[in-house]
């Protein structure tokens, strides 16, 4: 299974948090033939297919941010000091070449670790990386040579095409979460194509979800107010040396998405996604949340008087580092089973309290 066109675009496209323009640029171009396209302030855009029977609105929502580093400091060593946008394992970043988003475009350079000069004693543990520890090395000779290249803001990024691995396996930056974007926007290809389903279809390309606050999908929540709203993200691959399946559930690559069920997770919404997958005979997991979701469904499911809100979420190992690893298969399962959702999403679903 080829890496679909789209989804490489996305995942080729610098946008970290609070710099998306981008990527969101090249989904609202992707977009255009689908239906009717909007932006906002923040810079979230979404792309609406019109209902043809009457049936609840639906947003799928995916954000379009991506984790990495920003410079802090220039130092007159011609060294800059970085730190994270969105959390990741600061000892992942040693030795990474990055590409510094500058005003004059991207400039390649390398990530290194701060020296550590006290020779260890017989037995004695390595200390930890930590962020502060983190600087970027562009080749600058000294301080004035390197303001002349980078700005205190600049985003840095892993540098990198997406790799193949065996069978329908790639390895990637930024599978976290373009995609969700993808997904939302190939289902509303795909209904579009059908003529639309019941209700109207929105897809949602959110900003700045990495850093906490969920504020692409709280405004793009408020401002097109869908009656019912599934955000589509990641999550971790738990079939890895360490996982902890009695936490949340058992999540395996090529095991399908996952459905969320928890306080946040619309009971209604839970169960006609699993009806769904089970009448579509989509391999699915139900993953147990036991309060929030620490995905965009936690805004939006508050937005205004609260919105009908689930959560179906695409496994993914090593998430936060350069090489997030999918399967090709569950991305595709997570698109079928979303226009599915979509067509059976009528007036007749018991949206009450």
């Amino acid at each position: 299974m080829p890496l679909p066109d789209l989804l490489e675009r996305l995942l080729t496209t610098p946008g970290p948090s609070g710099q998306e323009g981008a990527v969101a640029a090249v989904w609202r171009e992707a977009a255009a033939p689908v239906g009717e396209v909007s932006s906002d302030v923040l810079g979230s855009s979404w792309v609406r297919v019109p209902g043809t029977a009457g049936g609840p609105s639906l947003a799928v929502v995916g954000h379009i941010d991506e984790i990495g580093a920003v410079v802090t400091h220039l130092g007159d060593d011609g060294i800059a000091a970085v730190r994270p946008v969105g959390g990741f394992n600061p000892a992942v970043m040693v030795g990474q070449r990055v590409d510094v988003l500058t005003r004059n475009g991207p400039l390649p350079g390398v990530v290194v670790a701060r020296v550590q000069k006290r020779r260890r004693g017989r037995g004695e543990e390595r200390k930890a990386i930590e962020y502060e520890d983190l600087f970027l090395d562009v080749g600058a000779k000294d301080g004035d040579e390197l303001k002349k290249l980078v700005r205190p803001g600049d985003a840095t990024l892993w540098h990198g095409a997406p790799v193949a691995l065996a069978g329908n396996r790639v390895a990637s930056r930024a599978f976290d979460n373009r995609i969700g974007c993808y997904v939302g926007l190939e289902a509303a290809r795909r209904l579009a194509e059908r003529g639309g389903a019941p209700g109207d279809f929105i897809a949602v390309a959110a900003v700045q979800e990495e850093v906490g606050d969920f504020a692409g999908s709280r405004t793009t929540a408020y401002a097109t107010e869908p009656q019912v709203a599934i955000a589509v993200d990641v999550t971790h691959a738990n079939d890895v040396r360490g996982g902890e399946p009695e936490d949340e559930g058992k999540v395996v690559l090529g095991g399908g998405p996952t459905l969320s069920r928890g306080p946040s997770i619309h009971p209604a919404v839970f169960e006609l996604l699993y009806e769904t997958a089970e009448a579509e005979k989509i391999p699915f997991v139900v993953e147990v949340s036991r309060g929030t979701t620490s995905t965009d469904a936690d805004a939006v499911y508050l937005s205004r008087r609260g919105i009908a809100t689930g959560l179906v979420s695409v496994p993914l190992r090593y998430m936060h580092s350069p090489v997030e690893t999918v399967d090709l298969e569950d991305i595709e399962r997570a698109v079928q089973l979303i226009v599915a959702f979509a067509l059976r999403l009528d007036s007749g679903l018991d949206l009450a309290g």
